[in-house]
Formats: structure tokens, sequence, C-alpha cells
């Protein structure tokens, strides 16, 4: 294969309507705008959501709490995710995504790992965030938390 050979699939690229070419095109005459109106004209047409001067339903229905765009989500693995784990394994953000842990997130600002569940292998598990429940159950089984 060569350079000059490559084109798009069959198919793939149709010519552009040509408008206005005479009667036998079937676009002559009004160009498939129909007559008059303002949707005939030249920048005709109206701007998305306008509904012809009745309250946009955009304004109509009533406007509640708030999204922060700049918020950090955490990516959340629960101690009962970690028990089947061997001892002596090194627990962290990568180690999670990789195993399936834990799904990734959006502007995700690290691992947090919650208490939920029962560990029973000394693990070290390194992460940004612990709750108080998961600290202790993971000092409890004899691993370390190691807050990064």
């Amino acid at each position: 294969m060569r350079i000059d050979t490559i084109a798009p699939a069959e198919g793939a690229r149709t010519s552009e309507k040509r408008l206005g070419r005479g009667i036998g095109s079937g676009l002559g005459k009004t160009s498939g705008k129909g007559h008059k109106g303002q949707w005939a004209r030249s920048g005709g047409g109206v701007r998305p959501g306008f509904e012809g001067g009745q309250m946009p339903l955009a304004r109509r229905i009533p406007k509640r709490g708030f999204n922060n765009r700049f918020r950090k989500e955490y990516v959340i693995v629960n101690l009962a995710s970690l028990a089947d784990l061997p001892a002596g394994t090194v627990v962290d953000y990568g180690f999670v995504l990789s195993n399936g842990l834990a799904k990734d997130v959006k502007n995700n600002a690290g691992l947090k790992v919650l208490g939920s569940g029962e560990l029973t292998a000394a693990l070290t598990v390194r992460a940004s965030k612990f709750s108080a429940t998961a600290k202790e159950g993971i000092e409890k089984a004899g691993g370390t938390a190691e807050t990064v």
C-alpha cells in the first residue's frame, strides 16, 4: 500500500447538495426551503431552545442544588474487596485500578479506603484518605495504612 493510493471507503463520501440548479435536480427554485417564511430567509430560523416567545422550558422548571465543577472525587475501595489479597501485598491507586477492584472517576484526587468488611491479611495500604474504621481494620489485621 502506498500513501497516494489511500482513499475513503466506497460510499463514505457523498457529494454536497447542489441547490437552485433547475427543476430537474429536485432542488431548484426554492432550494428545498419551501415558500417564504422565517425558514426560507437567509440566516433564518430561531436559536436552539426558542419557543416562539413562550417562557422556555429551561426557565419554567425550578432549579435546585449546585454542582461544583472543581470538586475532587476519590476512587473508593472497601476493606471487603481487599480481604482476598495475600499478606504483604502493597495496595495503592495503581494496584486497585489494574486489578479491577474499583472504577476510575473523573477529576480523581486519589484513593479512599472505607471500612466496610473484615480484613484478615496484613497489607500495606497507600491511599490519599482513610475512614477511621478502615484505618482501624487495617492495623487490627497487622497491616499499615500510609497516607500519600
